[in-house]
């Protein structure tokens, strides 16, 4: 199961992505978003992306609709609706790349915005894959981002570092467990960032998501 080293890059009106492909036919989709301060090209997801094609698991990392909109710079609140739309885009634009099943997800940002899509909607997606979800700001505890977890119906693997400041792992935990379906933690050594080189949180992170996403029993083709 070798990876292509081929990376299609595609832009148009709709979408802006880097798309990796497996040499052979892929058994599903992961679409990857980034988090607040990065792009499609932030080491994670890169990272994530490798890993899952030696997998045979087709990837999309796509850039969000404000980031098209200027290269540097947090998202905006007023504009989080057009963010989750572009991952609705990327979703329905990649959904081709396999007959399997299709995941998404994505980094801090990335990832909030596309469960929030779900929640919406699961019609967009089997399954989720968060990266360092972040639960609260920084030091403010009491103001979670929750209201939406318990609308998932889909499995949701959460990718999580030990001393992120964005939630503890008990708050974490107590969090997953509204969502109203499977969900599993891995939980790292590291920070909010995950440095993928300085940890092996990707390798545990992608083992994980084809154990839970992809070959076990929690989403259907």
């Amino acid at each position: 199961m070798s990876a292509d080293s081929g990376v299609d890059i595609v832009v148009d009106d709709d979408v802006a992505a880097s798309v990796q492909r497996p040499e052979g036919p892929a058994i599903g989709v992961v679409v990857l978003a980034h988090g607040a301060g990065g792009n499609r090209d932030a080491a994670i997801l890169r990272g994530y992306a490798d890993a899952f094609v030696e997998r045979d698991i087709a990837v999309a990392r796509i850039d969000l609709p404000y980031r098209r909109r200027r290269p540097k710079g947090p998202p905006s609140p007023s504009t989080a609706a057009d963010d989750r739309e572009g991952i609705a885009a990327a979703c329905e634009r990649f959904r081709g790349l396999s007959a399997g099943p299709l995941v998404v997800g994505g980094h801090s940002y990335g990832g909030r915005q596309a469960s929030m899509l779900i929640a919406d909607d699961p019609s967009h997606a089997a399954g989720l894959f968060l990266s360092s979800y972040p639960l609260h700001p920084p030091g403010k505890p009491e103001r979670m981002r929750t209201e939406h977890l318990p609308s998932i119906t889909v499995p949701t693997l959460v990718i999580h570092g030990s001393s992120d400041p964005f939630a503890t792992p008990e708050e974490l935990t107590e969090a997953i467990g509204l969502i109203d379906a499977p969900t599993e933690i891995v939980t790292v050594k590291a920070p909010h960032s995950l440095n993928p080189t300085r940890t092996g949180v990707v390798r545990l992170a992608v083992d994980a998501a084809c154990s839970f996403l992809f070959e076990g029993n929690s989403i259907d083709g």
